[in-house]
């Protein structure tokens, strides 16, 4: 199997309605076009059932609907590019800090709860499968560290939780039974955390290919705690490993956004300068690292919105999405200055030198 280069830029349709535009060698292409170009093998695409509100109004943060999912798909496939499908089985973002029931689902629970997600995932990979645009890989869930659709399927209801992600994968091998599906947990450096989850989930016997980790090298520790990590849950659980989102800053200026959350204290703890070659180098050993793990159990990595230029507007989150999650947090262009592409949307060196790591 190729070694996976991937990139998720589920926000591309909404950067590119506030106007940003991508250059490599002075000349402005299409992003797809680019990423191939510059050797990238794959994309990750998230998806929510209803990112709007009760009046329709969007949520923000690429809203990321069935429709959107379509046509990113679409130009992925169109310029060479497979793609991963990453449901959030929330209307927004799902993380360990929050897992919230899509608004159709809040009053569902037990095997109603599982027939909605069951067929919500078979809806959705019906509907791409229909029209030419099936995935390769698919994560049943987005870091699910904590479980997912709280307060059933936390972590604390261990047999809940199993049963949902039962529910999410047969729908997927249904629809698409030769994907490799992925369990996506964050913080890729906490081996005591991956050893108690799968552990907790073996007796359920889940169905799957792959433990998909995060590792941010800011929040997250070194690349030799990653590999530990990487080494020990793929023996133990007989699985591959890939890290599904990475990123890291080429510089500390906040380029005119609010909420970015990338400064020189993140860049002290992750040992690599802010610059362009800084962001080369991180990239250029993670590739490494991860191929290294044992018995060729690595077997790729994606980097985290790439394409996010530094364009104010271009938030994470609106007032509507931050009422849905109840999050106080700004939400403001959070990645701006971590992106492969520099303020003006020329390609910055470590995409630049994708090829070659």
């Amino acid at each position: 199997m190729q070694f996976i280069k991937g990139m998720d830029v589920s926000m591309i349709k909404a950067l590119e309605s506030f106007g940003a535009s991508y250059y490599i060698g002075g000349q402005k292409e299409d992003l797809f076009h680019i990423l191939k170009k510059c050797g990238a093998n794959m994309i990750r695409l998230r998806i929510w059932p209803d990112p709007y509100d009760e009046s329709g109004e969007p949520y923000g943060g690429g809203i990321n609907d069935l429709q959107t999912t379509i046509e990113l798909a679409d130009r992925a496939l169109g310029s060479g590019l497979p793609y991963l499908l990453d449901f959030h089985y929330s209307d927004f973002w799902a993380d360990p800090a929050k897992q919230v029931k899509p608004k159709a689902w809040r009053n569902l629970e037990g095997k109603n709860l599982e027939t909605a997600v069951y067929l919500h995932t078979v809806d959705t990979l019906k509907a791409l499968k229909n029209r030419k645009l099936s995935p390769k890989m698919v994560q049943v869930g987005n870091e699910i560290t904590k479980g997912m659709l709280w307060p059933d399927g936390h972590t604390d209801n261990t047999e809940t939780m199993a049963a949902l992600l039962k529910a999410g994968i047969k729908g997927v091998r249904e629809e698409c039974p030769d994907v490799k599906i992925i369990l996506h947990l964050d913080f890729g450096t906490d081996n005591k955390m991956y050893r108690q989850w799968f552990d907790n989930v073996l007796p359920f016997d889940l169905d799957f290919d792959a433990i998909g980790m995060s590792y941010y090298p800011h929040w997250n520790g070194s690349m030799a705690l990653l590999l530990d990590n990487m080494n020990d849950v793929s023996s133990r659980y007989d699985k591959d490993v890939i890290v599904l989102e990475t990123s890291i800053g080429y510089t500390t200026d906040t380029l005119g956004c609010r909420g970015v959350v990338f400064s020189e204290k993140e860049e002290k703890a992750t040992g690599y300068p802010a610059t362009a070659e800084g962001q080369e180098a991180f990239l250029r050993d993670l590739y490494a690292t991860v191929r290294s793990v044992n018995n060729n159990r690595g077997i790729g990595v994606f980097y985290w919105e790439p394409a996010w230029l530094p364009i104010p507007d271009c938030t994470w989150a609106n007032r509507n999405g931050c009422v849905y999650m109840n999050d106080k947090v700004e939400a403001g262009n959070s990645m701006a200055n971590q992106s492969l592409f520099d303020v003006n949307g020329n390609v910055n060196k470590a995409l630049l030198n994708l090829k070659n790591m």
